[in-house]
């Protein structure tokens, strides 16, 4: 009876795992690289995915192609994450795509406003920012998220996607525990970037981010001489551009203070290994 029961056993779960192998692959979309390094730590070789905005591409202003709309449409999932092209194309996409869900990422996640944006909405806060993914503690959060849609749309591997999750839970955990510790020596400081995405990666490890230009607006000539000032003050002598953005503004200001510019960019696929590498490059500047 014993040997019965565990070769009926053996035999499901055969049954199970190859139910898994043999259905497609799930199809998603995501809107930026960052979160496509998330989905494929969730699904592995089971998913496929297609990012809207491409390397290289800002998600402030990217207009999706034409020539995408036929890859979207073979997605059964969106996960958006509150960039602002989302919030010009999103109706637009969704209402031409029917079969295409969307899975608002930032959901259950505090959104800040972005210090020191003019724009104010209905109830007199900021302009929120978007860019949650650059915090360890936020992104547990969004791949929660991620692995239960992808359960849900693919019951067959929903076991394999959500022991990943657990798995890519704890890496986040190290990882946070990691950059923690790097860059327990700058707390308190504050570091000047060209365009402010990392406001909530300087949240959680108690810095602050100055930025250069706010809302797409690079500074008129009395607000560079207030960064200049700002500059001096704090000790702050390197200011971080990011590639989808000019830097002809960030040049003159470390021009001025007698500085220079270094690269931190917020859009990058490799994302664990991009956040240990801006760790090791702020306290380069900040030593």
């Amino acid at each position: 009876m014993r040997k019965f029961f565990l070769w009926s056993l053996t035999a499901i779960l055969c049954l199970t795992a190859g139910a898994a192998l043999a259905s497609p692959n799930l199809h998603v979309a995501v809107s930026i690289l960052p979160q496509k390094f998330f989905v494929e730590k969730i699904g592995g070789s089971y998913v496929d995915v297609t990012t809207v905005v491409p390397k290289g591409a800002s998600p402030a202003t990217y207009e999706p192609k034409p020539s995408q709309m036929a890859e979207l449409s073979s997605c059964s999932l969106w996960f958006t994450i509150g960039v602002p092209f989302e919030r010009a194309q999103k109706d637009r996409l969704l209402a031409a795509l029917p079969d295409l869900e969307e899975v608002p990422t930032y959901q259950g996640i505090k959104l800040y406003p972005i210090e020191g944006a003019d724009h104010h909405d209905d109830h007199g806060h900021g302009a929120l920012d978007p860019h949650i993914w650059l915090s360890p503690p936020e992104v547990m959060l969004q791949v929660r998220s991620i692995a239960m849609a992808m359960a849900e749309a693919d019951p067959p591997r929903s076991d394999v996607y959500m022991s990943n999750y657990i798995k890519f839970a704890a890496e986040l955990a190290d990882l946070d525990r990691h950059l923690a510790q790097e860059l327990a020596p700058l707390k308190g400081r504050s570091f000047m970037v060209f365009h402010p995405s990392w406001g909530y990666f300087a949240r959680a490890y108690g810095l602050r981010q100055r930025a250069v230009e706010l809302e797409g607006k690079e500074p008129k000539p009395a607000e560079l001489g207030r960064l200049v000032e700002l500059a001096k003050d704090e000790k702050i002598d390197t200011i971080f551009v990011q590639p989808q953005f000019s830097t002809a503004a960030a040049k003159t200001l470390a021009e001025t203070i007698g500085g220079q510019v270094a690269p931190m960019d917020p859009l990058a696929e490799d994302w664990d290994f991009n956040l240990r590498k801006v760790a090791k490059a702020l306290r380069k500047a900040l030593r």
